[in-house]
């Protein structure tokens, strides 16, 4: 997922229905130990938003409208659930958000590796339609060097690439050792959800 998707998935996909799914991979789990250092590097969120014009139950076709006024259809599957609740003036948001994250552990903690996960839900019978999506990859590296002159750190993932990292704040690299495990994770996540007509 990209940030310009976010005008594409709530024009053609905004009332699809998903399935729930296992992690993709699990490499060897870190140790129960607190990391030495965690924290966001960057975070941001997108939202849009399209009005329910009108819904033909029967072609499962509902029309919406942006914000600017354009129109679009979209035809909802047979996986998608609840679709005779929508009622015309309900409002389709969709929130996409994206984050990277990283965690600094003890050296032999873990081993380098690549984690994949992938988390969906979708809305009980019954309830509006709705669906969250989140997916995350997780890159474990090891330090290999560290230069406090230039605020650099060397990593190096399970296939043996050596990767230099910047870092902003040289202080944090007061807490990091040659020989530590770097966790690097990058997260999507999209939820879709349908307000009823008059509540916003």
């Amino acid at each position: 997922m990209k940030l310009a998707t976010i005008g594409l998935v709530i024009g053609v996909g905004a009332l699809a229905g998903c399935a729930s799914q296992k992690p993709a991979s699990t490499p060897e789990p870190a140790a129960e130990t607190a990391p030495l250092r965690s924290g966001t590097i960057n975070e941001q969120t997108v939202t849009a938003t399209a009005t329910i014009l009108s819904i033909d139950q029967n072609a499962r076709r509902v029309t919406l409208k942006r914000p600017d006024g354009t129109m679009f259809v979209v035809v909802a599957g047979p996986e998608v659930r609840n679709l005779s609740q929508l009622k015309k003036g309900d409002v389709v948001r969709a929130e996409y958000r994206e984050s990277v994250a990283y965690e600094v552990n003890k050296a032999g903690t873990a081993k380098p590796g690549v984690i994949t996960s992938s988390d969906v839900t979708r809305a009980p019978v019954g309830g509006k339609p709705g669906a969250s999506v989140t997916d995350s990859v997780t890159f474990r590296m090891t330090v290999t060097s560290i230069n406090k002159g230039t605020s650099e750190a060397t990593l190096v993932g399970s296939d043996g690439v050596s990767n230099v990292v910047k870092v902003r704040d040289p202080r944090r690299l007061d807490a990091v050792e040659v020989g530590d495990v770097v966790d690097l994770t990058f997260t999507e996540a999209l939820a879709i959800s349908v307000e009823k007509a008059g509540t916003r």
